[in-house]
């Protein structure tokens, strides 16, 4: 059998500099946009003073909540805007946008011929049909007849086989002005290899069709697969009007902060685990579909590199959703295989599952009267009953404060609740039920408990991961609610609580840096493969690399390149990422590449062709690591000094118990709480069920083990 390599190139850019801003400003902030809070965190660099806070999110317009959050901690750091050195930003736009399928109507341009490359799609079918007999596919992103063909072709070499027909491409560009379609996506076949007729086309639609948003996939994503690389563009033209808006919106009104200074240098989170200047996000919006779980998840790497885990579950609880990831030897993993809502997005992303089980899930009853909860969510308007803002139905929050699992307040008295109103809506769903308002308000969280384990088996054991293995690190303003029944269900020996759980996201926002991805593919058979001509097409793509970051304002010597490949065997449709020395790319350099694809294939896997002559390896990425951050342990002191105690329910058939609860700032390295207890903070709670231990270790993290394991 004559085996071939089909390789993609990737180089990934990364800088640990910033660019210098004209005043003396030394405060740099990290801003998430949750579904029901905005979550700050500011770092004083001259002082090295760093704070945490949260204004609610405000759906209807995101920019309101993230200048309120900016105005908000300043006024705690008796600062004003002048003070600002940069601002990184987490957000759900684009995730939102497509998640609630909100995508206006949108123009296709494709080779004359393959025209319904949509239609056809992939044929695989999600969760082998579910429960149903049948199964639809979703509506197409663009339909059948908003897609145009033009003529010509390039082939999977690069080579032109017809020419361009640039007359039939400005009758098309005339038909979609016409018809009224102001955002079009490109995607032509093999536009990976020569983008020549999809850069004529774009030019030719600037001339007929101005006011149009057009997205390239040449620019896009730079590699094969037809389908996807069509899909991928097309999200990208999808979300750009609504996310450049508000980039642009918020650029306008941070302006005003520092109108005599000059603008912030202003940062939005990408998906792969970077961050890119909003001048440059507004041309790359499909790097921001998973921003904010992504800024979670690097968050949640790094305290778990300091707490000393290098195999970690991190469980993100929001107010809308979990999301959960794997990270192994401090790194988050990545794919390109992601997706959202419906739609895929092969783009460099943070490996993250989403699950509908956040504060705001709202209980429900199905057809058949079972106890449901999620996907769907009350949100931060109306919210939960105990918002006493016009919500009727029962959520997850309104469980936990019936039990008396979180105070009768959030933000540390900031917003009260109505505990009396949550209690009645329960006693309405635990009436149709025939349940006890214990009992049914303990079913809810089990159910909850049940979604996120399910995830998180969805990340390891549906992976070949023991979840075993891992330590668990909680975060977000309910992930550590539920983390001892986590560790019951998935039975993990350990959790990590990070301090300020409730703004990890946003911190992790102030860890990352720039980070662009630069992709290529190249077809070749392995024993044929040129190396002089693969070394040299590293370079290209490693120059193209840093001159986006010398854009950016980035000194040549803060630039970093990793590089990395992703390859398969022969007949295989998936690829393995694996690392590419740094130095020349000589005939050892692609052996070694090919080792540790046998070597990674085994681990993922359980089985290599190492010596088949007739397996082969195949080339994908390239990237660049980020620096080192460090942390410096605070001195010990075992004091536990009880905050106040109140009544909470851990099992419904023991009922109320009077429990201690425990304030977290209070709490220093050495200090240990045995359950049943409740430690809080500003934005999170953790109850601590009987049989468990929290022990505050030296980084201030709190760890929990069962009572009696080794700590």
């Amino acid at each position: 059998m004559e085996s071939r390599l089909r390789t993609r190139w990737n180089v990934t850019a990364t800088t640990t500099g910033g660019p210098q801003v004209p005043n003396d400003s030394q405060i740099r902030i990290g801003i998430d946009t949750g579904g029901t809070f905005t979550d700050v965190v500011a770092f004083d660099e001259a002082s090295g003073t760093m704070v945490t806070t949260k204004t609610p999110s405000t759906p209807s317009d995101p920019a309101e909540g993230f200048l309120a959050g900016v105005a908000k901690v300043l006024d705690i750091l008796g600062e004003d805007g002048s003070a600002l050195s940069a601002i990184s930003h987490g957000t759900t736009v684009a995730t939102n946008q497509l998640l609630e399928g909100k995508v206006d109507r949108l123009g296709f341009i494709t080779n004359e011929g393959y025209e319904s490359v949509l239609e056809i799609a992939r044929q695989s079918v999600p969760d082998g049909y579910g429960n149903s007999y049948f199964w639809v596919k979703p509506d197409r992103i663009v339909p059948r007849e908003l897609v145009k063909g033009v003529a010509g072709r390039i082939d999977h070499n690069g080579a032109e086989i017809r020419p361009f027909d640039e007359e039939g491409a400005r009758n098309v560009a005339r038909w979609f002005r016409d018809q009224g379609i102001t955002t079009l996506g490109i995607c032509l076949l093999h536009a990976y290899a020569n983008p020549a007729h999809e850069e004529r086309l774009r030019e030719i639609v600037a001339e007929e069709h101005p006011e149009a948003v057009v997205s390239v996939s040449s620019e896009v994503l730079r590699e094969y697969r037809e389908y996807e690389r069509s899909m991928t563009t097309l999200v990208d033209a999808a979300v750009k009007p609504k996310l450049s808006r508000y980039i642009n919106n918020i650029k306008r009104r941070l302006d005003e902060f520092t109108a005599e200074e000059g603008s912030v240098p202003f940062y939005v989170m990408k998906s792969n685990g970077g961050v890119l200047s909003a001048d440059e996000v507004v041309h790359q919006p499909i790097t921001t579909v998973l921003s904010g779980p992504a800024a979670g998840a690097l968050g949640a790497a790094l305290i778990g590199k300091i707490a000393g885990f290098d195999r970690i579950l991190t469980c993100d609880g929001g107010g809308t959703s979990t999301d959960v990831s794997v990270v192994i030897d401090g790194e988050p993993t990545l794919t390109t295989e992601g997706s959202v809502g419906v739609y895929p997005s092969k783009i460099p992303m943070i490996d993250v599952v989403t699950v509908g089980a956040g504060g705001g899930s709202i209980a429900w009853l199905s057809a058949e009267g079972t106890l449901k909860v999620g996907p769907h969510s009350a949100g931060a308007d109306p919210g939960p009953v105990c918002y006493a803002k016009g919500g009727n139905d029962v959520t997850i929050t309104d469980a936990h404060v019936v039990l008396g699992r979180i105070p009768p307040h959030l933000l540390g008295g900031e917003i009260p609740l109505d505990v009396d109103g949550a209690r009645t809506a329960l006693e309405e769903l635990s009436g149709k039920l025939g349940m006890s308002l214990e009992e049914c308000a303990a079913g809810v969280l089990e159910i909850s408990a049940w979604n996120q384990a399910n995830a998180l088996r969805q990340v390891t054991v549906k992976r070949g991961l023991d979840v075993r293995d891992f330590a668990l690190t909680t975060f977000g303003g309910s992930g550590s609610l539920l983390l001892c029944r986590l560790m019951d269900i998935l039975d993990i020996g350990t959790v990590v609580v990070p301090l300020n759980p409730g703004n990890l996201s946003a911190f992790g926002l102030l860890t990352v840096d720039v980070k662009n991805d630069y992709v290529q593919t190249q077809v070749s058979l392995h024993e044929k493969l040129d190396i002089a001509g693969t070394g040299q097409l590293f370079d290209e793509l490693t120059e193209r690399a840093a001159a986006a970051l010398e854009l950016e304002g980035f000194a040549p010597e803060d630039h970093q390149f990793v590089r990395t490949a992703d390859l398969r065997y022969f007949g295989q449709a998936f690829e393995v990422r694996v690392s590419v020395d740094d130095g020349p790319f000589d005939e050892a350099a692609a052996e070694a590449v090919a080792e540790r694809f046998h070597d990674e294939h085994r681990a993922l896997y359980g089985y290599d062709f190492r010596g088949n002559g007739e397996q082969q390896v195949e080339w994908v990425n390239l990237r660049v690591s980020g620096p080192e951050v460090r942390s410096e342990p605070v001195q010990e002191n075992p004091e536990v000094v009880e905050a106040s105690r109140r009544a909470v329910c851990f099992e419904p058939a023991t009922g109320y118990v009077d429990t201690p609860v425990y304030w977290r700032p209070d709490l220093a390295p050495g200090a240990q709480v045995t359950g049943p207890a409740i430690i809080e903070e500003f934005g999170s709670t953790v109850p601590l069920h009987p049989g468990f231990v929290a022990r505050v270790d030296a980084y201030r993290n709190i760890i929990v083990t069962r009572e009696g394991a080794d700590s």
